[in-house]
């Protein structure tokens, strides 16, 4: 950060990595369908964990019982931060 300041008062020009690896990382919206592998339970019961390929983590409602398997989900709301993006969706309804 202060390197950045720095380049930037002596008229270098600066590119951050982090935002370029925020802007890459995918937008996930309310009520999307995605599809992740459940690899943790939960802090709260009924609740699944998994990871986006990039670190996101994912909160699955009612995963608990589908550990190592990949399940289809609803997002329902996304939370940044200090330590990252969380996404929290639910099982989607089965096909």
């Amino acid at each position: 950060y202060n390197l950045n300041k720095v380049a930037k008062l002596h008229g270098v020009g600066v590119i951050n990595l982090n935002d370029i690896a925020n802007a890459l990382k995918p937008v996930f919206l309310p009520g999307e369908s995605i599809e992740v592998r459940v690899v943790k339970p939960g802090e709260e019961p009924g609740q699944g964990v998994g990871y986006l390929d990039d670190g996101t983590m994912i909160v699955i409602e009612g995963a608990r019982d589908h550990i190592n398997e990949e399940v289809q989900i609803t997002v329902t709301s996304v939370l940044q931060t200090s330590a990252g993006r969380m996404v929290f969706g639910k099982l989607a309804p089965a096909a």
